[in-house]
């Protein structure tokens, strides 16, 4: 009985290589552990990254207010949602339309000579609105589109499109419709863009005279901003309006 209990408990030992898989198998497992939830934590931070990216390339991007040119609508820091969707399906921009647009070649010169890699890297920053939009990308207030005459100024100091004058309820306080006069006939396909805070924008007026004319092409429109969504205390939707007709302007 002795020595077939020292047997059996010698076969149960008896493979001394055994035992050091096992152990070495366990600290491989004790090992790779810690690593799992980073693992896991990374693959999911990619996915909302990839997420964040097709949204804003397609559906709705964050866009960050860098400067006063459209105050009191905008504020510098607001982080507005930009409807990329607005004008697809065969819609088009409208009087009164807060937009975004690439002014490549109406307000910025064609090609900036930068490094296209930070060109790159901060395009793909501003998509999920972790950066400023790049110096190309604008927001103004449509005013005029293709086919429109826009003047100013009447005598009262109004805007007028197509002879009707325009009380415009959303410019900055202070601020008057323009101090540049001008009386230009919008094209067809182009857009007459213009900030709420006249005093502190630069726009279509200030491009009067270089090739274009100030105007903006349609197809350079990213889309409409429709909806200010940070910071907290400022969420709201944007109004889209072409100020107030104020019947026949007398010039």
């Amino acid at each position: 009985m002795d020595t077939d209990a020292r047997l059996s408990e010698r076969d149960r030992s008896s493979d001394p290589g055994e035992g050091t898989e096992r152990r070495s198998r366990s600290v491989r497992v004790h090992r790779r552990l810690p690593r799992d939830p980073w693992r896991r934590a990374g693959l999911g931070a990619g996915v909302c990254v990839l997420f964040l990216g097709l949204l804003g390339g397609f559906v709705v991007q964050p866009f960050l207010i860098p400067s006063r040119s459209m105050e009191p609508t905008l504020r510098v820091g607001d982080r507005v949602l930009v409807n990329k969707l607005a004008y697809r399906f065969g819609n088009q921009p409208r009087r009164g339309d807060v937009v975004v647009f690439d002014g490549t070649g109406s307000f910025a010169p064609e090609g900036d000579g930068g490094n296209p890699v930070t060109g790159l890297l901060r395009k793909a920053a501003a998509t999920v609105g972790l950066a400023e939009p790049t110096e190309t990308d604008y927001v103004k207030r449509v005013v005029g589109v293709g086919g429109d005459r826009v003047v100013c100024c009447d005598r009262r100091g109004r805007i007028s499109v197509n002879g009707e004058a325009v009380d415009e309820g959303y410019l900055h306080p202070g601020d008057r419709p323009s101090r540049v006069p001008f009386d230009i006939a919008v094209p067809e396909g182009t857009l007459w863009m213009m900030g709420d805070h006249r005093d502190n924008s630069r726009d279509s007026r200030d491009h009067l005279g270089e090739p274009g004319g100030g105007m903006v092409p349609v197809e350079k429109v990213v889309g409409r901003a429709d909806w200010i969504g940070w910071p907290y205390g400022r969420w709201s939707s944007i109004v889209h309006e072409p100020g107030r007709s104020a019947g026949k302007s007398r010039g």
